[in-house]
């Protein structure tokens, strides 16, 4: 990079509409601001710009100052892929759901660029996992997670038989349907999902998690971030001809165990970095998972009884516009309760059952599918529930 120049890679959700609109609109902006932008070759094509190419390798990265992600948790996944080896910072816009990995929302892209060009932000690791896999002693193969790695069960109608070794020393054997080796950056994943802990992700650890083990002593373990974890395939009774395991790491990258397989896991040699806008702690992002966690059950509850709102009616246009809703909020304890939008129109993208809007990670709104003949009306109860969070502009809210 020469003199005063530089330069940003562009990872996109090319599968998103709304990625390819923020893509184009960062390029614009960068670029006008003096800030050179690259897109990645496999997505030129779809992104329609005329940003130079850039390959996805460490070497094709020496100029590139930060890695800016279009997408959700899954595009900063790949992102991470491109950028850990270069030790480039990722900076992600949160075009998904939770996006827990992602640093602003799509309404703030124009905050980001300009802290991008006023080189206003601060960089962060985040400690990574490797893996390696074993068989007859010798290793055959190698990976790393962000957020974890999961030997999961080939066959449904089969649990794996696994010992899992700690620093060398047996700890248990279980029948199970895998195993998650979390960190803390991926505690609020896979991890969260089968029922591990949250943990901060300042804090150096690596998580094991079983999961559906059929034993008594199958608890989650926060293990220090120096050890080894290690687990070996058992023999399944008569059960050779089996296809064994198989491994993800970060959900992208997939290892097949056959049996007498042995993975070791321990802290990653290399971290990925994280570039930062805000200060707020972890707390706040917690919050928000708790908060959608409260307003998912509500949504997707069969009992009207548990839904937020216990009228809650919607009319759209045939272009699927809100037109206009009704809310009779009930109250639920512990978390923020929300009045209507005064009749702002939100942007919805359709779903497969339900409408999910645009709008800050923490809003959520779920309705009944609008009918493309016409208007449509919402049924009473949880199947015409809807909830917004605080962030939502033009909502007003309150505090239980």
């Amino acid at each position: 990079m020469g003199h005063g120049e530089r330069n940003v890679l562009l990872v996109v959700h090319t599968g998103r509409q709304v990625a390819l609109d923020a893509a184009r609109d960062t390029v614009a902006r960068l670029s006008a601001s003096g800030v050179g932008v690259r897109v990645l070759a496999g997505e030129a094509g779809e992104l329609e710009t005329d940003a130079p190419v850039c390959a996805a390798d460490a070497q094709a990265l020496e100029d590139i100052e930060l890695v800016v992600v279009l997408g959700g948790d899954g595009t900063m996944l790949r992102g991470a892929e491109v950028a850990r080896t270069a030790g480039v910072p990722l900076l992600g816009v949160n075009l998904g759901r939770v996006g827990f990995l992602a640093e602003a929302e799509y309404e703030d892209l124009a905050f980001v660029v300009d802290r991008i060009v006023a080189r206003d932000y601060t960089v962060e690791e985040r400690m990574t996992v490797d893996v390696e896999v074993r068989l007859d002693g010798q290793v055959v193969d190698r990976s790393w997670a962000l957020n974890e790695a999961s030997v999961e069960k080939y066959s449904r109608e089969r649990m794996l038989e696994v010992l899992v070794s700690i620093d060398g020393r047996p700890l248990s054997k279980w029948g199970c349907d895998g195993v998650i080796f979390a960190t803390p950056t991926g505690s609020t994943a896979y991890n969260f999902s089968a029922g591990g802990p949250i943990v901060w992700p300042d804090l150096d650890a690596l998580l094991l998690v079983p999961i559906s083990a059929h034993a008594l002593f199958a608890r989650p373990l926060v293990v220090s971030p120096h050890s080894l974890l290690a687990l070996e395939l058992q023999p399944n009774g008569d059960d050779a001809a089996s296809k064994g395991a198989v491994m993800w790491c970060d959900g992208r990258r997939v290892i097949d165990l056959p049996r007498g397989a042995r993975v070791e896991v321990r802290h990653g040699a290399l971290p990925v970095r994280f570039a930062r806008l805000h200060r707020a702690p972890f707390t706040d992002r917690l919050s928000i998972l708790a908060a959608e966690m409260v307003l998912l059950e509500a949504m997707f509850s069969k009992d009207p009884a548990r839904g937020l709102y216990d009228t809650t009616e919607f009319d759209w246009d045939e272009q699927g516009s809100l037109l206009e809703s009704r809310y009779e909020p009930l109250g639920l304890p512990g978390i923020p309760q929300w009045s209507a939008p005064d009749g702002r129109p939100i942007r919805w993208y359709q779903g497969p059952d339900v409408l999910i809007p645009g709008g800050r990670r923490r809003d959520v709104a779920v309705g009944p599918r609008p009918d493309p003949r016409g208007r449509r009306r919402g049924a009473r109860g949880a199947a015409g529930v809807l909830a917004a969070g605080p962030g939502l502009r033009g909502l007003r809210h309150r505090r239980a």
